[in-house]
């Protein structure tokens, strides 16, 4: 059974950091490119940042220089470091894998993350 369980999210002052991590299980992990997402209300989905399995990355615009995405083959873990959390940053937050050949993809349930005083 493939499972991605996102933890770490919560509530964070302007400036603060997070670490959310997310543990797969089901799958191959070292064949997929693990991926963060996050959806503020009302808004679409969109992609945060994304890490080969060699640990290539690549960053929206917005977080490059705050985020820092990493993961640990041999545990099947990915993280995402936020730092300079702000008040925009305020979303859901998912962990996503896509296989690097078929394209087979897999989302966890979310976590929720709140910047705010």
């Amino acid at each position: 059974q493939v499972q991605l369980v996102e933890s770490g999210g919560g509530l964070v002052q302007p400036g603060g950091s997070l670490r959310l991590s997310c543990a797969a299980s089901g799958f191959v992990f070292r064949n997929y490119v693990m991926n963060w997402y996050r959806q503020a209300p009302g808004k679409e989905r969109e992609l945060v940042a994304r890490i080969t399995s060699a640990g290539d990355t690549n960053y929206a615009d917005s977080m490059k220089g705050r985020f820092t995405i990493s993961r640990d083959n041999a545990k099947n873990t990915v993280s995402l470091q936020m730092n300079s959390l702000k008040p925009e940053d305020t979303a859901v937050y998912y962990c996503n894998a896509v296989h690097v050949y078929t394209q087979r993809h897999y989302w966890g349930q979310g976590t929720q993350v709140t910047v705010s005083t």
